[in-house]
């Protein structure tokens, strides 16, 4: 199974609140759309084309980025997808002027990014359970 330095993963939930907090503070939907691109780059071509990991690759070259705690790509990638998935919904509010839904839909990415950062990570609990349905359900079948 592929895996991906934690630390790189926390360097992208750190990017995503930081984003949020700057469109919310600055009332900009820009900053919504920089990261719903950085985001879908990600998603599309892997970690390597996310911005944020490759600046964290940058700061955190050598054994301290070689030593760190890892998180299952496949885990990764189901997180990415709801936060590419609700900053694009983001998005579409915004350019539609609908900009209080807009701001909820970046702030639900940007509040399960801060709790991922303090250590809870609500995308891996809906993965769970996301499995464990599909288990059930294969049982049944």
């Amino acid at each position: 199974m592929k895996e991906i330095p934690l630390l790189l993963v926390k360097t992208n939930q750190s990017g995503i609140v930081l984003f949020v907090v700057l469109s919310l503070a600055a009332q900009q939907p820009w900053w919504i759309y920089a990261l719903f691109l950085i985001q879908l780059a990600g998603l599309a071509f892997g970690p390597r084309a996310n911005l944020f990991m490759q600046l964290g690759r940058l700061a955190l070259t050598g054994e301290r980025l070689n030593r760190s705690e890892t998180q299952a790509a496949e885990l990764a990638r189901f997180n990415q997808t709801i936060a590419v998935s609700l900053l694009g919904l983001s998005s579409v509010f915004h350019l539609a002027g609908w900009h209080l839904p807009g701001h909820i839909a970046a702030g639900m990415v940007g509040l399960a990014a801060l709790a991922a950062v303090a250590g809870y990570c609500i995308g891996c609990t809906i993965y769970y359970q996301y499995k464990k349905w599909r288990a059930l359900r294969a049982r049944r079948a």
